[in-house]
């Protein structure tokens, strides 16, 4: 009885001389699942077409670049990215002026409603292979207090990747980006000197585009950082070592995520921001002095030598910046 089934193929778009059977003649398959799925085929292709619309399910983040700012996390980023086993889903959003998922664990807003949606983070998510890592960067997570809580709530086995900078020349170069986006009208010290009364602004929350100073306490964030991931699950790296020796900071990386090396190995661009001046020796003095017993604490948490943080004798010219 053909008059029960649907159309016969001559009826569809004339395509009647086709070698092939009627897909729905009686003789076939008598199952309803396996005769639909056989008319999908022959019309569209070898392939269903619920699979080919099927997506791969969305991954967690395995590592993030944590911080801090102005130390070249945006280099490592660019360089793990050129990883064959890795994926950084989110970099396209690093010029966008709204950024959901960069900024998604220090977003008040979202962490303030009673279920948290990770849609926006889980975007493009998605592993080629087992192998595949998938990792993130947003330096402001070492500083954003509720930031490292909120992390490990959302996968307490990621790995943190941490690059500090000397943090005289970090504020620095943080003023000198404020001011080339035409956001910073104060000159350098004055700036420093504001931050305290622009933080009150700010209250509850921290201050974020000013923060020059107070990035740059490090001990505390470390603390942080360590009262919810085990230290095996960090790697600090010293900004001064990834600059002068890419390539050895690079392969502890590396190594730290359980990826082979990454063969080739591109400059190493950690800025481009035209400097206006270098610091003075007196601004440079103001700030170690002010940093001096914080990098003492650091030192002991993190075993660095860093003598060369607590020194005003290498007040150099710079011309870029990160």
């Amino acid at each position: 009885m053909r008059e029960a089934h649907a159309p016969s193929r001559a009826a569809i778009g004339g395509l009647a001389n086709r070698p092939e059977p009627d897909p729905l003649a009686p003789s076939e398959h008598l199952d309803i699942s396996a005769r639909l799925s056989k008319v999908l085929t022959h019309f569209i292709g070898r392939v269903p077409v619920f699979f080919k619309l099927k997506r791969p399910p969305a991954a967690k983040l395995d590592f993030i670049i944590a911080g801090a700012q102005k130390a070249g996390t945006s280099a490592l980023a660019d360089l793990l990215d050129g990883h064959p086993k890795i994926k950084m889903p989110h970099k396209d959003e690093l010029h966008r002026t709204i950024q959901p998922a960069r900024h998604f664990f220090d977003d008040e807003e979202r962490f303030a409603r009673t279920e948290i949606d990770y849609t926006s983070l889980q975007r493009g998510c998605a592993r080629k292979g087992k192998a595949t890592l998938l990792g993130s960067c947003t330096p402001i997570y070492i500083y954003w207090r509720p930031a490292m809580e909120r992390i490990w709530n959302y996968n307490n086995q990621l790995k943190l990747l941490i690059l500090l900078r000397n943090p005289a020349d970090r504020a620095f170069s943080h003023w000198n980006m404020q001011r080339d986006r035409g956001l910073e009208n104060l000159d350098f010290l004055a700036a420093v000197q504001e931050e305290k009364n622009r933080a009150r602004q700010a209250v509850p929350f921290q201050l974020r585009k000013f923060s020059y100073v107070d990035r740059g306490f490090y001990a505390e964030q470390i603390e942080r950082v360590f009262r919810y991931f085990p230290r095996e699950q960090v790697h600090a790296i010293k900004f001064e070592h990834f600059r002068r020796n890419a390539r050895q900071a690079l392969d502890s990386v590396c190594n730290f995520l359980g990826v082979e090396p990454l063969k080739n190995l591109n400059n190493v661009e950690t800025g481009s921001t035209p400097y206006a001046r270098k610091m003075t020796s007196s601004e440079r003095q103001y700030l170690v002095d002010l940093y001096r017993s914080d990098v003492e604490r650091l030192e002991k948490l993190l075993g660095w030598d860093c003598s060369d943080w607590k020194k005003c004798d290498h007040c150099r010219p710079c011309s870029r910046g990160p």
